[in-house]
């Protein structure tokens, strides 16, 4: 599959890296911290709890504005790296101040530079690319973001039962480092920035200029009204699991918490490599995977009972 770039030379290697790398920047993060607040820090499940809730619920709400930024903005590789400096900075203030308040700050901050990554690496894409290669390209994307979250997972876990819980999250300012790379290594004359907005190319009849589409546009098509409504239900029964368990994980196995997390993500994240590769029936894979999301639901309340047996 070979890109169509306006001019400058461009390696498809790019953009997989930079998929890879923005999973172990962030896979270093979330679960991990949950368990070393609890372990290391001693904090109740209620301090964890506000501090989460409050950062998830700030990268909620301004997940939108971003996008509507980044579609707006042509230096989309700068706003890439400015995302990753505050992960880098946030992250070694966790580790230098592992305190209530530089924690939940930090922490927030964070939550908001990562809603940058999904819509600037999918505006990237857009402006790499043609329409007919997108959805093979997305796929390939998803495929290396996924990967990166097996091997963060195998490297922190490594790190944190080899040194302690707390380097864990020296992990961040080295990818973000190399992930800066990857994205510089892209040339901005690659990148088409009419194309990565999804302008029309030539104005209409009555003579109006190439202008964005408005939002009004993601409601005028009824699948995709569902299958967004969908989406939003699954994430909102999936999206606490991990994190939760996390917390059980540290509070009855503190010492060996970190490397339980990382084989909690690893063997959901390899499942997922071969799919987002794959070309199959993304339909019916998306159908039969609520099943085993549901007994992990009824799974773990089922374990925490057995062991206050």
């Amino acid at each position: 599959m070979t890109p169509v770039t306006k001019g400058g030379r461009f390696h498809p290697r790019s953009l997989d890296a930079i998929n890879f790398l923005l999973s172990d920047v962030r896979g270093a993060l979330g679960p991990y911290l949950n368990v070393f607040l609890v372990t290391q820090q001693h904090w109740s499940q209620s301090e964890v709890g506000l501090v989460t809730t409050v950062s998830g619920l700030l990268g909620l709400s301004v997940q939108t504005p971003i996008g509507a930024a980044i579609d707006e903005i042509r230096a989309k590789r700068g706003v890439i790296i400015l995302a990753l400096a505050v992960l880098a900075i946030g992250a070694t203030v966790i580790f230098a101040m592992p305190t209530f308040w530089p924690v939940a700050i930090a922490n927030s901050l964070m939550a908001i530079a990562g809603d940058v990554f999904g819509p600037a690496v999918a505006a990237l894409t857009l402006g790499l690319y043609t329409r007919k290669q997108l959805a093979r390209r997305m796929g390939r994307n998803s495929a290396f973001d996924h990967a990166g979250n097996v091997a963060i997972a195998l490297i922190a876990g490594a790190v944190g039962y080899a040194f302690s819980q707390r380097a864990v999250f020296l992990l961040v300012p080295v990818f973000a480092v190399l992930a800066g790379v990857a994205v510089l290594s892209i040339p901005s004359a690659a990148i088409d920035q009419d194309r990565a907005r999804d302008l029309r190319q030539e104005p209409d009849e009555a003579g109006t200029p190439a202008s964005p589409t408005g939002y009004s546009i993601l409601f005028k098509s009824r699948p995709l009204v569902i299958f967004g409504l969908c989406v939003m239900l699954f994430h909102l029964a999936n999206a606490a699991l991990l994190p939760l368990v996390g917390q059980k994980l540290a509070a009855a196995y503190p010492t060996e918490a970190t490397a339980m997390m990382s084989a909690c993500i690893i063997a959901a994240q390899l499942v997922m490599v071969p799919i987002a590769a794959g070309r199959t029936h993304r339909r019916h894979l998306g159908t039969q995977a609520v099943v085993p999301g549901r007994v992990r639901c009824a799974a773990h309340p089922g374990s925490a009972l057995y062991r206050l047996r």
